[in-house]
């Protein structure tokens, strides 16, 4: 892995909402403290309720994710990962504990229910992964007819992440950022499961702020879940480029 540089995200701060539940807001461990990081997770669901909406049910304000949506895809039955435009040509961004390099995958489009798209399936290579932080790329056999996700630097206090919980069809779920440290976010009232490992952290606008890798939030609505940013991915990636990532 070559690194180009580090990539120093300013700390937030955190939200005060509880993740879910009534009564007085649950104690948080500190988002930068010594006991932010808890065993690999990548389920977690962030209060009393399991909030994920199958994406073709999706009816709130974002006006953008029904385009987004397209470029999400299931990795071997197991893993949510998103086709990023990168140069020379797009490639799934994924979580790189989901993979090995050299793997050879099945990657799956259009999984949903009510899909709005010819489900498709084609091999991907896994040709870079790493584990700090947590990505892999894969090289896709072939490319569908799917505009390719673009990967931001900026986060936003409001997130999304379009999964493939359980393996299963799409859905989403919103949330709040709670803080950013240590190249990684941190984001609350946003449940995943297994499944959704992988998957992309959408800023407001849609863009791809960061990959979902672990989940700390409990059903009594402490702890959160978190990624790492999109910033630390390219600034580790052979592959990624500076030209790769924007401000928007």
């Amino acid at each position: 892995m070559i690194a180009r540089g580090s990539v120093a995200v300013s700390a937030l701060a955190l939200a005060l909402a509880a993740c879910g539940g009534g009564g007085e807001p649950p104690l948080r461990p500190l988002i930068c403290g010594a006991t932010q990081l808890g065993a690999l997770a990548p389920h977690a669901q962030c209060g009393p309720a399991l909030e994920l909406t199958p994406i073709n049910q999706y009816q709130g304000s974002l006006a953008w994710v029904q385009d987004r949506e397209d470029a999400v895809v299931l990795i071997d039955g197991d893993c949510t990962g998103t086709l990023i435009a990168a140069q020379p040509r797009p490639v799934v961004l994924t979580a790189g504990h989901c993979v090995a390099v050299g793997d050879q995958a099945l990657v799956a489009f259009n999984v949903e229910d009510s899909a709005d798209g010819d489900p498709t399936v084609t091999g991907g290579t896994v040709f870079e992964q790493s584990t700090a932080p947590d990505y892999a790329l894969l090289q896709l056999d072939r490319i569908p007819r799917v505009t390719p996700s673009q990967l931001s630097s900026r986060i936003g206090d409001d997130l999304a992440v379009i999964q493939h919980p359980r393996g299963g069809p799409k859905a989403i779920a919103l949330g709040t950022l709670a803080g950013a440290c240590n190249e990684q976010l941190y984001y609350t009232d946003l449940d995943t499961l297994v499944g959704s490992s992988g998957a992309g952290v959408l800023n407001d606008g849609g863009y791809v702020a960061g990959v979902h890798t672990d989940g700390d939030c409990g059903k009594d609505g402490s702890g959160f879940n978190r990624g790492w940013s999109a910033a630390s991915i390219v600034a580790a990636s052979a592959y990624l480029q500076d030209t790769d990532i924007a401000e928007r």
